[in-house]
């Protein structure tokens, strides 16, 4: 069976670098690779298709309106920007899309039937000409305050991929998080390498943190990251299976000191996804506040705006 994913394991430490290794000696396809990271159906899914739908612009009303709060939330990220020590006020992300894009899976990240069995997509870039970029972060080692605070008061949005094993001790943190409006997804129970399991064993880690997602924060998620960004034919049927929709993974990956490229050009392309991760000093070099310096001070001298992925999708 072919197998899809990149191998993100170097900078793992302890017991996330020893779930990282590979079972069986399955050989993986490494379609594109990064240095590090991780990464019940409700009703029939829109069948994903090529390409972008034409846009069609919001009343008037709508426009005006949402200038006007895009110009509130403008003054209040000023003396946010300052306070934690940005070189520029981020900027303000174009309403969100009154018709969504169509999301299909990158060439070559499909697997057999991935159309004719409508499984979930796996996707780097949203397919829009929008200058946004999409933060996500994931499992949920870390549990900073001060990360909590500096997104609440810079206004950023990001979305949360978690991982049971890491965020069992601490669902509050998670909570506080959800109530400020970010969307909390599917990373597995345990962050294993789910290629060098059965299709049995995937899907008990994927709908058992469906569960627990359902149990803590009363929403089973419509997206799934597969760890390390690996997977395979059986991944997606297991997700499909448990009610995921979409398998978004990333196209670039910031640190606290420095930014990684999926491409080779290693530019920022409207709608990429970037992954980050929830680690702090024992880890890093730095803090989760510091990541997020290093992120929107690049991405905002591009003169890109961090946007909601929901929003997208």
């Amino acid at each position: 069976m072919t197998l899809v994913g990149q191998n993100y394991k170097k900078g793992l430490k302890g017991p996330l670098r020893r779930r990282a290794g590979t079972r069986g000696g399955l050989a993986v396809l490494a379609v594109a690779a990064l240095a590090s990271g991780c990464a019940q159906p409700d009703g029939a899914r829109v069948r994903p298709a090529p390409g972008q739908q034409p846009a069609q612009a919001p009343p008037a009303r709508a426009l005006d309106s949402y200038a006007g709060r895009m110009r509130t939330l403008y003054k209040q990220r000023v003396p946010a920007a300052r306070h934690w020590g940005l070189k520029q006020v981020p900027l303000t992300p174009p309403p969100p899309p009154a018709t969504k894009p169509r999301i299909t899976a990158r060439p070559g990240f499909e697997v057999a039937h991935q159309k004719d069995w409508n499984l979930p997509p796996v996707f780097t870039t949203v397919p829009t000409k929008d200058k946004v970029v999409f933060l996500t972060i994931d499992d949920g080692a870390e549990k900073d305050p001060e990360f909590l605070k500096m997104m609440q008061d810079l206004r950023i949005p990001y979305t949360a991929f978690l991982t049971d094993y890491l965020v069992k001790d601490d669902y509050g943190y998670f909570w506080k998080m959800h109530r400020s409006g970010v969307t909390l997804n599917n990373h597995t129970l345990n962050h294993p390498y789910l290629p060098g399991l059965s299709y049995e064993e995937q899907k008990r880690e994927i709908c058992g943190m469906q569960n627990v997602m359902q149990e803590q924060f009363g929403k089973r998620p419509k997206m799934f990251r597969p760890p390390y960004g690996n997977y395979n034919q059986d991944t997606l049927r297991a997700a499909e299976a448990c009610g995921i929709e979409y398998a978004p993974i990333w196209n670039e990956e910031v640190h606290v000191d420095h930014w990684e490229f999926r491409e080779d050009d290693k530019k920022l392309r409207p709608g990429d996804i970037v992954l980050t991760h929830f680690r702090g000093r024992n880890d890093w070099n730095g803090t989760m506040a510091d990541a997020m310096r290093q992120f929107l001070n690049k991405v905002t001298a591009e003169g890109y705006a961090v946007a909601r992925l929901e929003d997208y999708l």
